[in-house]
């Protein structure tokens, strides 16, 4: 598919799922209506539901989703393996992690922000060990594998925290955070993400032809002029802050990093570096559906986004696996 084609789709189809979300909840609005509370004054109940609730919410969403399928499809270029995501690195656990701690604590109680602040706090000391790691030993089998151990250590602390917390109320506050959720998210959550999510694209963006020349093999890339090691530091580093801080802000939602490179290969290209900026926003779009879903209707407590994603993913998941086993014979 020819690129500019491609972009301007993605692009026309972002608008109308952030429309769409605009539009969904209890409280449903017509495209009169979001026109309407957009100029209307800031005391004006229409104006109050988009600029208060919805809009940070879609926003943060398309944030959150083009972060995750950016920092897949940059992880499974530098890996080199398809079935690498955003929590192969460990971050998205180390931030579980803070947040859990910070709930144990009593803190989301008393302070808003010292969930998310906790959440980031605990991703950027899993980017440090990332980044120890990364400059001394920058194999892809270190970098898997001293993942595997953040990501492995983080949910066991988990796990202690929450055999430690004795009363009922907070293990499920922690669950339900965990299972993920855009609800009740504000622009202050925004301005605090935000920067660090920028900060992770800028540094991931920008190795697309590196990316390319790595496909063929190292050696090759080497002899390109690829600094393969200065390329492994800025990818992974770029993708722990980003995911990171999209963690921090919405919790652990999985597949939707691991799935969007796929989806992006088969409709546009098989080059790692050219599937980077369309994994993003199909992962944008991804996750806003996903989050339209939670607002359904339902018996009992509404759906949480990880539970959405994973419902979707999942079977996504299984058929990568069986396709990359039936090409690899």
């Amino acid at each position: 598919m020819n690129n500019i084609l491609s972009y301007s789709l993605f692009i026309l189809a972002l608008i109308a799922a952030g429309l769409i979300s605009l539009s969904f909840g209890r409280v449903s609005l017509g495209g009169a209506d979001i026109w309407a509370g957009l100029t209307a004054p800031a005391d004006d109940p229409i104006s109050m539901i988009l600029f208060e609730l919805r809009l940070p919410r879609v926003i943060l969403g398309m944030l959150v989703g083009a972060t995750l399928g950016l920092a897949g499809a940059a992880l499974q270029g530098v890996l080199r393996n398809p079935l690498a995501d955003p929590g192969i690195i460990g971050v998205s656990a180390s931030a579980a992690l803070g947040a859990v701690i910070a709930i144990h604590l009593g803190l989301a109680a008393t302070w808003a922000f010292s969930v998310p602040l906790f959440a980031m706090s605990g991703a950027l000391l899993a980017t440090l060990i990332l980044l120890l790691v990364t400059t001394r030993d920058s194999s892809v089998l270190m970098l898997i594998l001293v993942g595997i151990g953040i990501s492995s250590l983080a949910t066991a602390l988990i796990s202690l925290v929450m055999n430690l917390s004795a009363n009922p109320m907070t293990i499920r506050d922690m669950v339900m955070w965990m299972l993920g959720s855009l609800e009740n998210r504000t622009m202050n959550d925004l301005w605090m993400a935000g920067p660090f999510i920028l900060i992770g694209w800028a540094m991931m963006i920008g190795t697309g032809q590196g990316l390319n020349a790595l496909s063929v093999g190292e050696e090759v890339a080497q002899t390109m002029g690829i600094n393969l090691k200065w390329l492994k530091l800025r990818i992974i580093i770029g993708a722990a802050l980003s995911v990171g801080a999209a963690v921090s802000i919405c919790g652990a939602i999985g597949f939707i990093g691991l799935v969007v490179p796929h989806i992006v290969r088969a409709l546009i290209s098989r080059e790692p570096g050219a599937i980077l900026i369309p994994s993003a926003l199909m992962g944008a779009l991804l996750l806003t559906f996903a989050d339209i879903l939670t607002r359904l209707p339902v018996a009992g407590s509404p759906l949480r986004l990880g539970v959405v994603t994973a419902l979707v993913g999942a079977p996504c998941f299984l058929y990568i696996i069986f396709h990359t086993r039936r090409e690899m014979r």
